[in-house]
C-alpha cells in the first residue's frame, strides 16, 4: 500500500478516497495522539490566560510577526510555542499542513480599558481652570467696587445733612464719630426732644442734680461728671454744652448704663410707653 511521510518522518498509510469520511463524529471518535494531546492542554491553558485578561479590564489580542497565509500542517505537530500562545482552539482534526520554518512568533497586545472614575467634561485643562478662577475674582472685585460705591453715596448723604447744620446734622455727625450706624438716628432724636427740645443750651434747675449743684445741661441733658466720663475721646476737649459732643456723652452712657436696646427703642419708658429720662 503506497504511503507518504509526514514532515515529522513518521509514516503515514494512505487510506483510499472511498473509504474517507472525515465527519465529526468519526474524528471525534478517533484516539488522540500524544502530541495532540499536549498540543489541546497548552491551548486551553492560553485561553484561560486570555480570559482572566478580559475579567482584569483589558483585552488581549493576539497578532502574528509575520504576514502571510500560515501553510498547512498536521495538527498533531503544531509546534508546542505556537500552542502556548495561541488563543483559538482547532475545531476538528483534520490534518493541517505547515512549514515550522514559515512560522513566526505570536505576540499578546494589551489593550487597557480606562476604569477611573473622572467625570467626563471635567475641566482639567489649566486654562479652563485659570479662568474659571479669574472669574470668580472679577465679580468679587465688582462687588468690592459697588460696596465702596454705596459706602460714597453713604458719605455723601451724611455730609449733606451735616452741612446743613441743625439738630439732624448734629446728631449725624456724632453718630460718625462714633462709628455707628446712621439707622439709630431717629431714636436719638426722640430721646433729645424729650430731654432738652432740641436746644443745646437747655439747663435743669429744678431736678435733684440740680439740688446737689451739678445740674443737666446740654442736648442729652448730662451732669458735668458723666459728661466728661463718657464723651467721645477726640471730643473731650469741647464743652458740656456743645452739640455734637453732648450727643456723644449721653448715647455712650445710655449704651453702657441700660443697653442697646433701649436706644434702639428711644430711650425708657413705663409701662404706659411714656418716656422715663435715663
Amino acid at each position: 500500500m503506497p504511503s507518504h511521510r509526514s514532515p515529522g518522518g513518521r509514516q503515514v498509510p494512505v487510506v483510499p478516497a472511498p473509504n474517507r469520511t472525515p465527519t465529526r463524529h468519526q474524528t471525534a471518535r478517533r484516539p488522540l495522539t500524544e502530541s495532540a494531546r499536549r498540543t489541546a492542554a497548552h491551548t486551553t491553558a492560553a485561553l484561560g490566560a486570555a480570559v482572566g485578561v478580559v475579567s482584569t479590564g483589558a483585552f488581549a489580542l493576539v497578532m502574528p510577526t509575520t504576514t502571510g497565509a500560515l501553510p498547512v500542517a498536521d495538527a498533531a505537530e503544531i509546534p508546542t510555542s505556537l500552542a502556548a500562545n495561541s488563543t483559538t482552539l482547532p475545531v476538528d482534526t483534520a490534518p493541517v499542513r505547515t512549514s515550522s520554518s514559515t512560522l513566526g512568533t505570536l505576540s499578546p497586545v494589551a489593550f487597557v480599558v480606562n476604569t477611573d472614575d473622572t467625570e467626563v467634561g471635567a475641566p482639567t485643562d489649566p486654562d479652563i481652570a485659570a479662568l474659571d478662577k479669574g472669574g470668580k475674582l472679577a465679580d468679587q472685585l465688582a462687588e468690592m467696587h459697588a460696596q465702596a460705591a454705596r459706602e460714597a453715596a453713604e458719605n455723601a448723604r451724611i455730609d449733606a445733612i451735616v452741612a446743613n447744620g441743625g439738630l439732624d446734622g448734629w446728631i449725624a455727625e456724632a453718630l460718625r464719630i462714633m462709628e455707628m450706624p446712621q439707622s439709630y438716628a431717629p431714636s436719638v432724636k426722640k430721646i433729645i426732644m424729650a430731654e432738652s427740645g432740641g436746644n443745646p443750651r437747655a439747663i435743669n434747675n429744678w431736678d435733684s442734680n440740680a439740688a446737689r449743684g451739678t445740674p443737666s445741661e446740654g442736648l442729652m441733658q448730662t451732669i458735668p461728671s458723666t459728661f466728661r466720663k463718657f464723651v467721645h475721646p477726640s471730643l473731650a476737649g469741647r464743652s458740656i454744652t456743645d452739640p455734637v459732643a453732648n450727643i456723644t456723652a449721653g448715647v455712650r452712657y445710655m449704651v453702657a448704663t441700660y443697653g442697646i436696646g433701649t436706644l434702639a427703642s428711644g430711650g425708657r419708658s413705663n409701662h404706659l410707653g411714656q418716656y422715663i429720662g435715663y
